[in-house]
């Protein structure tokens, strides 16, 4: 039976075949890539505090949750292909709109998929001692989940919550292994930062912590693929956030007990040297399979994801009218998804990805802040819209909101020149708006 005939397809010919434990794992699995085996080294080189190195994960934590809570209620309200995409289109216009699925593209989701590619390939390479390239494993990588995804969406989701059990396994055995294996560090805590140096400090950290939290609202764009979107999606957003502010929160913690404040600060991968410490290189090997498929999990996500705004961007007549081609047989665009394999392949060939992703965030955060104000616009239009509310509003809402463009300006603060290139990236779209808007209204 193809996915054509065992599920409804919607006006856009996509099939709703997505349920609550999908909605889950594709949140999670959107925040939960690589990041978090590295970044509590990253956060410790800026806080010097025990407290304060465990402390910003929560802090992220609840940002994030206040962000779900803005996005579950979107999601309730606009039930739509290309989530986050059709929230600014909505709300602003298409300009908007359009700008941030050419950040996508260009910058915020082919930019990190193609970091993690390449992560994936040197853990992969180290595990099997194979006499390959990182880019060219990186690319393999790429082309195996594009394949896999142009299936249908049941065969990428499947796909994704396997590899998504298998990190959250990977991330609990660290977590066990650091608590009762791993010896607790007792050397002499550093002496207390000045509270500028510290508030600076905070800041800075707070740049990795969010970058490590980012990607729950790509969840949003598979909306028109779920059976019940208004309920199953601001459902799995909530429990997702949730359940990777308890697994970023236990790493930390276990990361600072096994290493010290500055053991952790020293280190290049703190996951493996918590491992090692339990269990020897054994246990280093142990992680760094998890952290490989952990990797494998988050590219598998966005290539289920993120081409279904190209897929909406090219519906609304302003990209690709060939995008909008749903296969007959596997029910998904898969031009989209080719698309979105091909531009993060050749990020991951051309070495740029490192640089791409310093200014990931200071892109990201600005649409995540546009993202959040939009809810205050849909309120007013609609104030008494049935379904989901996000509680606390206009309060959450504001904290959200406030948040994103404070951690955007700290973020442009300390990487100036990065985040300089990010944003002329995403003014070279304004042009590119114009001509398929000209381009729209001549056909």
């Amino acid at each position: 039976m193809n996915e054509a005939a065992a599920a409804p397809a919607t006006s856009h010919g996509l099939v709703r075949r997505l349920g609550l434990f999908d909605a889950t794992m594709l949140v999670m699995g959107g925040i939960i890539g690589s990041g978090i085996f590295v970044n509590p080294a990253e956060v410790a080189r800026h806080v010097q505090s025990p407290g304060l190195m465990v402390g910003v994960w929560l802090l992220g934590g609840l940002i994030a949750l206040t962000g779900a809570l803005v996005y579950a209620e979107l999601a309730a309200r606009r039930p739509e292909v290309g989530g986050q995409y059709a929230y600014l289109r909505d709300a602003y216009g298409q300009t908007p709109a359009f700008l941030y699925g050419w950040s996508l593209l260009l910058v915020i989701q082919s930019g990190g998929m193609a970091a993690v590619a390449i992560t994936f390939s040197r853990y992969f390479n180290d595990l099997t001692a194979l006499p390959l390239s990182d880019s060219l494993v990186a690319v393999a990588a790429l082309a195996l989940l594009t394949l896999i995804n142009c299936f249908g969406v049941r065969s990428g989701s499947n796909t994704q919550n396997a590899l998504m059990v298998l990190k959250i396994g990977a991330i609990a055995v660290l977590v066990v292994a650091g608590l009762w294996f791993a010896p607790a560090n007792t050397q002499v805590l550093p002496p207390p930062q000045e509270s500028g140096s510290m508030l600076a400090g905070i800041a800075a950290a707070m740049t990795a912590v969010m970058f490590s939290y980012g990607g729950w609202q790509t969840s949003s764009f598979v909306a028109g693929e779920m059976r019940n979107p208004q309920r199953d999606l601001a459902r799995g957003l909530l429990l997702g956030v949730v359940g990777v502010i308890i697994l970023y929160t236990a790493v930390a913690f276990i990361c600072v007990q096994a290493l010290g404040p500055q053991g952790l600060a020293e280190s290049k991968t703190p996951a493996s040297d918590v491992m090692r410490l339990a269990f020897g290189e054994k246990g280093a090997a142990f992680i760094a399979l998890g952290i490989a498929i952990s990797a494998l999990g988050f590219l598998s996500q966005g290539m289920l994801t993120a081409p279904r705004v190209y897929f909406a961007m090219a519906e609304d007549g302003v990209f690709f009218r060939a995008l909008t081609k749903v296969n007959e047989h596997s029910r998904v665009p898969v031009l989209a998804i080719a698309l979105q394999g091909v531009a993060a392949a050749v990020i991951a060939l051309s070495g740029t990805y490192g640089q791409i992703l310093a200014y990931v965030v200071s892109v990201d955060f600005l649409f995540f802040g546009l993202t959040g104000a939009a809810l205050f616009i849909f309120r007013q239009r609609d104030p008494e819209s049935s379904g989901f509310r996000a509680p606390g509003h206009p309060i959450t809402t504001g904290i959200f909101v406030i948040a994103c463009f404070v951690i955007v300006a700290a973020t442009v603060a300390n990487n100036l020149a990065n985040s300089l290139i990010g944003y002329a990236i995403l003014l070279l779209g304004i042009p590119a708006c114009r001509f398929w808007q000209r381009r729209n209204q001549a056909a």
